[in-house]
């Protein structure tokens, strides 16, 4: 009893200063055994600690209460989505500044808060294994540089378990972005300030290759300043760069004869001045070609950046769950896999017969009467036997399009999603894919990573042959079948239990991974096909992205995800874990808990198969995406169905 009043005033308090911290009263918080913070809108879900109230847990949990209290009030979802980098890694470290700027920022005067929030990063990175580490590749650069920026922004020493993590890249940040620290932590007060100068700090580390015709990082990029202002600072620095130039179009040019020769040839031909500073900052596609320098369109002209291939697909696999695992180890494996699932059943559960129940009453079974063959119908023998004349009645049952349909579920097996997340998508395929076998709708589970981290046997090959420029992608895939359409789900349960098998998830490439999941689709005879997305972030490889430019992996998804849904007959959705996927698919949700993934996935499934009009087709396909090797056979018979 005295436990449970204890609790109970722990969470009061809690839950108060979480309130207090974040500026809103409106707030509801909830707590979750064994749950992650999240939340949306009014409602914000922390851990549940044990009944006992441990010390260590108690502390942690006021730690991420304290962090995710001063991120909600410092922190401007929308100018960081405006500001937010191009790459992958650029992002995450990205993501890591401006957390650790909210921080700084949130304890200033409270030292409670930061003493909280201490003992929280000593007990993350003691779990996460930071103070055993050795070398350099084990560990995570947007870590180090987050706790790295807190020790600048406060003033205070990290953590000790954070101290290896720290060493291993303070010496290669310093170098290159020692001042760049100092200067952010001179804006920490604004938040926009503190964006554009984290381009600058991104460029000094290399991770940032999109900077814009080379103005300078702070540069603002709004809306009003990109229609080009007369009162816009930066144009002004341009036009005075560009010899003094007005501001008007119509104003006469006052330079050499050329300028002046220059401005009456433009204004005969009816376009406005255009000095040099200004043809710099137009694009590639907008600068005008002079004499002779515009190429004859021959229909084949292409960028200077060949498109995406892979250095060589000899060490590529697709694999099924028992090559990878012995069939004792699998059955281990679900063991540990059930019993995460019994944590969850009730939730899981429940969500899965509603959706049942919506699925099966769209099946409800039509019948075509009076018919000269088919099956007896029993309710007209009456009338046979009244009137021996009459002939035998027959009845058909009609066909529906409802059991006519696939569902392949392709889950991203990179090491992000190690932990709770990878637990979680494995029990919620395990779920989804019972619950729709049941309605009479098949079910593919896939899973796709690297087989080694920062390359392999393609990296070795190239390092041989003394490493060509832009050899494309450089690692081995590794394509992962956990359960095939057609094979039943009592079969293949055993096989999820892969997902939680240590070493096994390693870097992810994205965008063949989709066109592999397409192909197989496309080789299904049902009429609906529907593909479903889990992924906790962009393509990262760093083995590809060292040699190639920044944003390689990352192009090739987005020309893959816009031809699956314009020119394809497999319908796409996507669910992002704690990342914003909807800048790629067009139909996508992002969740920021683990716990939140059986949810989404029943109900984005569910809402789909409530719309009457998804069944209706695409358009033929047409063009296959670079480098697709057999889909683009595959989907050359199926151009011929469609």
């Amino acid at each position: 009893m005295k436990n449970d009043e204890a609790l109970s005033g722990f969470l009061r308090g809690t839950a108060a200063t979480f309130r207090a911290l974040a500026g809103r009263n409106d707030l509801e918080v909830g707590f979750v055994k064994g749950g992650r913070p999240g939340g949306y809108g009014e409602h914000v879900r922390l851990p549940m600690p044990k009944q006992a109230l441990p010390k260590g847990e108690v502390a942690d949990l006021r730690g991420v209460a304290d962090g995710w209290a001063l991120k909600m009030r410092h922190h401007d979802a929308a100018l960081h989505a405006r500001r937010m980098p191009e790459t992958a890694e650029a992002q995450a470290v990205y993501d890591a500044l401006e957390t650790a700027r909210c921080e700084a920022v949130g304890s200033r005067y409270f030292p409670g808060v930061r003493k909280n929030l201490h003992e929280h990063f000593e007990q993350d990175c003691h779990a996460k294994g930071y103070h055993r580490l050795t070398a350099r590749e084990d560990a995570p650069f947007a870590d180090a540089i987050g706790m790295l920026a807190r020790e600048v922004f406060t003033g205070e020493k990290a953590p000790e378990s954070a101290q290896p993590l720290i060493d291993l890249w303070r010496s290669h940040i310093e170098d290159k972005a020692g001042a760049d620290l100092g200067d952010l932590r001179d804006v920490l007060d604004d938040q926009d300030a503190f964006a554009r100068s984290m381009r600058r700090l991104l460029d000094h580390l290399s991770l940032e290759d999109d900077l814009g015709d080379d103005s300078p990082p702070d540069q603002d990029s709004e809306d009003d300043e990109e229609q080009g202002g007369e009162n816009d600072p930066d144009q002004e620095d341009l036009e005075s760069q560009g010899g003094q130039q007005g501001q008007n179009d119509d104003s006469e040019p006052d330079g050499s004869d050329d300028q002046q020769d220059a401005g009456t040839e433009d204004a005969e031909a009816g376009e406005g001045d255009i000095d040099d500073q200004q043809l710099e900052a137009m694009s590639q596609e907008e600068q005008p070609a002079g004499p002779g320098e515009q190429p004859e369109f021959d229909g084949r002209n292409e960028p200077l950046e060949r498109g995406y291939e892979p250095f060589t697909r000899e060490f590529d696999e697709i694999v099924t769950a028992d090559e990878l695992c012995e069939g004792l180890e699998l059955s281990r494996l679900r063991a540990m896999l059930d019993k995460q699932l019994a944590n969850l059943q009730n939730v899981v559960s429940r969500l899965a017969n509603r959706l049942q129940r919506r699925l099966m009453a769209q099946q409800n079974r039509g019948w075509d009467f009076d018919l000269e063959e088919g099956i007896l119908d029993a309710a007209k023998l009456a009338r046979i036997v009244s009137t021996p004349s009459t002939s035998l009645s027959f009845k058909q049952e009609q066909d529906t399009d409802f059991r006519d349909t696939v569902v392949t579920l392709l889950i991203d097996n990179s090491g992000s999603m190690r932990g709770r997340p990878i637990t979680i998508a494995a029990l919620s395929a395990d779920i989804l894919a019972r619950t729709l076998e049941r309605c009479g709708v098949k079910v593919e589970i896939l899973g796709f990573t690297t087989r080694q981290w920062k390359g392999g046997q393609s990296r070795e090959r190239w390092v041989e042959q003394d490493k060509p420029p832009k050899p494309g992608r450089l690692n081995d895939l590794r394509h992962i079948i956990y359960k095939a359409a057609d094979t039943p789900w009592r079969r293949a349960r055993k096989n999820l239990g892969l997902m939680l098998r240590e070493g096994l998830l390693k870097e992810n490439i994205d965008g063949e991974a989709l066109l592999w999941a397409h192909e197989r689709l496309l080789g299904r005879s049902e009429q609906r096909r529907i593909m479903m997305v889990i992924s906790d972030g962009a393509p990262v490889d760093d083995s590809t992205l060292s040699v190639n430019s920044g944003n390689y992996l990352e192009r090739h998804l987005r020309e893959v995800i816009d031809w699956i849904e314009t020119k394809s007959p497999v319908e796409l959705m996507a669910i992002g874990i704690g990342h914003d996927v909807t800048r790629y698919y067009q139909r996508a949700v992002t969740i920021n808990d683990p716990e939140e993934l059986g949810g989404a996935m029943l109900r984005e499934l569910s809402d789909l198969f409530d719309e009457k009009g998804a069944r209706q087709p695409k358009r033929p396909i047409r063009h296959v995406p670079a480098d697709t090797g057999q889909a683009r056979d595959r989907a050359a018979g199926d151009r011929d169905r469609w």
